[in-house]
């Protein structure tokens, strides 16, 4: 993935309020000023990519018991040289996390198969590099991907369990983004 791609990713994404446009704006001043902003040996802070597997047509969504975190989280992690955009790097962590083929990123239009687009941003501290290092912060572009009806998930080794949610069956053990995330997501294809 280039660093342009996600400077224009960014570029092109229309927040929804002023705290997402903030946020925006932090990522991409953080890319201005990191070439290597994208990859986790960028500290104190950089890039990373997650979706939001969701199956609209039985109001579900798939989440992650977080080994690290203890949290439901969705699925996503850090960006590799590899991946050729944000969203690439947001559907290659959803396949590898959730077992499931043929997810398809949601473009900006609310359709899927188009240029995928951000749902929203969240920038959170964790402690990727080990518990001796200090936290660094994760600079989270979202993104919902689109389960096939009736897809079945298989567990991964980076997860303590993967579970399906309906839209108001969310575990306690969820943080705040999250069910935005979900409410988005409800809101755009539910």
């Amino acid at each position: 993935m280039t660093h342009a791609d996600a400077v224009q990713v960014l570029d092109a994404w229309t927040p929804a309020d002023a705290a997402q446009e903030g946020l925006r704006r932090d990522y991409l001043a953080h890319l201005a000023a990191h070439q290597d902003g994208l990859y986790k040996s960028c500290l104190p802070a950089h890039v990373t990519a997650s979706a939001l597997v969701v199956d609209p047509s039985a109001g579900r969504v798939l989440l992650t018991l977080h080994p690290k975190v203890g949290l439901w989280l969705q699925m996503g992690g850090h960006c590799e040289p590899a991946d050729a955009t944000l969203g690439a790097a947001a559907l290659r962590e959803a396949t590898e996390e959730s077992g499931i083929a043929g997810l398809v990123l949601l473009a900006a239009d609310g359709t899927a198969g188009g240029r995928p687009a951000p749902v929203q941003l969240d920038r959170h501290e964790v402690h990727c590099t080990g518990k001796d290092r200090p936290a660094n912060t994760h600079l989270d572009v979202q993104y919902l991907a689109l389960a096939p009806a009736g897809a079945r998930e298989l567990i991964s080794e980076e997860s303590l369990d993967l579970r399906w949610f309906g839209w108001d069956e969310l575990p306690e053990l969820t943080d705040d983004s999250v069910r935005r995330l979900v409410g988005l997501a409800r809101g755009l294809v539910g």
